[in-house]
Formats: C-alpha cells, structure tokens, sequence
C-alpha cells in the first residue's frame, strides 16, 4: 500500500509553468479569467481540443472552492460555443480523470477536457492502427481560436 497512499514528488506542474508565461503559441493558453484558464491540449485527440484549468493546483475537484468550480463549468460551457462557431462542431466528449489510474496525465492539477465531435470522425487509423489524424497544427489551432475567445468573452 505505501505505492497508493505515499507521497508522490516530480517534475513542477505544467498548468502553473504554462500559467506562469505570457500568452500566446507557446504556452497554448486561449483565455484567462479570474479563477481559471483555457489551454490547448499539446497532445490532441481532434482539432480543437481544449483543456479548461482552474488556476488553483488542486488534485479534484472536491478540493476546489465553489467560485473555482462554477468557473470551471463556466468555461467548459463557452468553450463549446467556441467550438461551435470555430469548426462547425455538432458533439462534444468532456471528462475530467482525476488520479492517476482513472488516466490522468497530470495528476496534481485537476482540468476539464473539451474535445470537438463529429460524425465519422474516427476512422481506421484511430481503430486499427492506435494513430491519430490531426489535420491541423497546435500553432493554427490556437490563431483560429484565440480571436473567438476574446470576442465571446466581450459578449459574456
């Protein structure tokens, strides 16, 4: 048991190095708002996926405080009209893994994955060859949507 009950230390958190940095290609960051932030997933599984951060490090999302968590869902929610408006999106998947064996990549800093759907989006290289397509550099990625976050976040 000292395996799932110990301590575990590594490297520093992604999320508050990426926080830490001015916005913009490198850091992948979309929006910025009080409480939370929005970043491109660095490894996508479709154009557009997103990640919507609270910028308090929290490992769950019990752990957060109720304005951190209303803010989570907030940006979750705008980031679909995003999506919408970006690439025509008609689905969604969001999912937030919390710990390490429900599949969490960065186990210490709870985030909510926004990923764009849609119809026959998986094609036999996702199903037989374990590859993903992604038609769309990060860089292009991030220059199509950041100018829809900061239009729709003038009009919340």
């Amino acid at each position: 048991m000292p395996y799932i009950e110990g301590e575990r230390s590594g490297a520093p958190c992604l999320f508050c190095e990426m926080l830490a940095r001015p916005d913009g290609p490198d850091n992948l960051i979309l929006y910025r708002s009080p409480r939370a932030f929005v970043i491109l997933n660095r490894f996508p599984y479709n154009n557009g996926h997103m990640m919507v951060v609270p910028n308090a490090h929290r490992a769950s999302l019990e752990d957060l405080e109720a304005p951190d968590q209303a803010e989570l869902m907030a940006l979750s929610g705008q980031a679909i009209t995003v999506l919408r408006q970006a690439y025509g999106a008609d689905s969604f998947n969001l999912g937030v893994n919390i710990g390490e064996s429900a599949g969490a990549g960065i186990v210490d800093h709870v985030h909510m994955h926004v990923l764009p759907r849609w119809a026959g989006d998986t094609s036999f290289m996702a199903t037989t060859a374990e590859t993903r397509v992604i038609p769309e550099s990060l860089e292009v990625t991030y220059q199509r949507l950041r100018p829809i976050w900061e239009a729709t976040a003038q009009g919340a």
